[in-house]
This record gives C-alpha cells, sequence and structure tokens, in this order.
C-alpha cells in the first residue's frame, strides 16, 4: 500500500517499485502549514524557495541526502531513508522558515558528511 500511496504522491515507477522492494525505504508526507502557517504570496514564496531556480534547490537536496521529493502544491513527499529522510526535511523545514538556500546547503552538506563517516 505504501507502493500505491506513493505513486499517487506523484513519484515515479521505478521509485514506487523500489518503495515496495527495500525495507529500509520510507515515505513521508507533510504540509508546509505544518510547519509554519503561511498565506497567499508568502505560501508561494516559500514553495519557490523549495524548489529553486529550475528546480535546483530540490534536486540539490535530492542528491545530497539520497532522497526523492516531489512539491504537490502545499504537500511536500519525501522518499529515502529513515536518517536521510530527516535530513532533507530539516532542510525543507529551514527553507520554509525563511533561511537563504546557500545556509541551508552548508548545514546539510555537513550533516550528510558526517552521516556518511558513522558507516
Amino acid at each position: 500500500s505504501s507502493g500505491i500511496n506513493a505513486e499517487y504522491g506523484g513519484f515515479d515507477i521505478d521509485d514506487c517499485l523500489a518503495l515496495v522492494r527495500l525495507d529500509d525505504l520510507f515515505l513521508e508526507t507533510f504540509e508546509i502549514a505544518d510547519v509554519k502557517t503561511l498565506k497567499g504570496d508568502h505560501l508561494a514564496r516559500a514553495i519557490g524557495r523549495i524548489a529553486g531556480k529550475g528546480g535546483r534547490t530540490k534536486y540539490t537536496i535530492e542528491n545530497v541526502t539520497k532522497t526523492r521529493i516531489v512539491l504537490a502544491d502545499s504537500k511536500i513527499h519525501i522518499l529515502g531513508s529513515f536518517q536521510n529522510m530527516r535530513i532533507a526535511r530539516t532542510a525543507i523545514c529551514n527553507l520554509i522558515l525563511g533561511s537563504p538556500p546557500a545556509k541551508v546547503y552548508g548545514k546539510m552538506r555537513t550533516v550528510a558528511s558526517r552521516m556518511s563517516e558513522r558507516f
């Protein structure tokens, strides 16, 4: 059923199949309103900060944290391992709260490199 939810969430078929086949892959969904109540232009700017110019910010978060992210209006779906999802979620929450992307990238890369050193 997680695979079905992922498909409706907007993920590729390959990502959905991976969710069904792999035990350590999870799907998390939350709304921007869960992090901060934003309306109108403020909400649109928060979504824009998460996506970045041409989707660059979203792709950077995905690549650094080895996750998949789908932005569906004000809903955010994250697919990945539990620890990687936590790093991605923290980065996205910081963007929603107004942190500049460069600062978020720096923190995210530091945490991700620490995580890779542990294993």
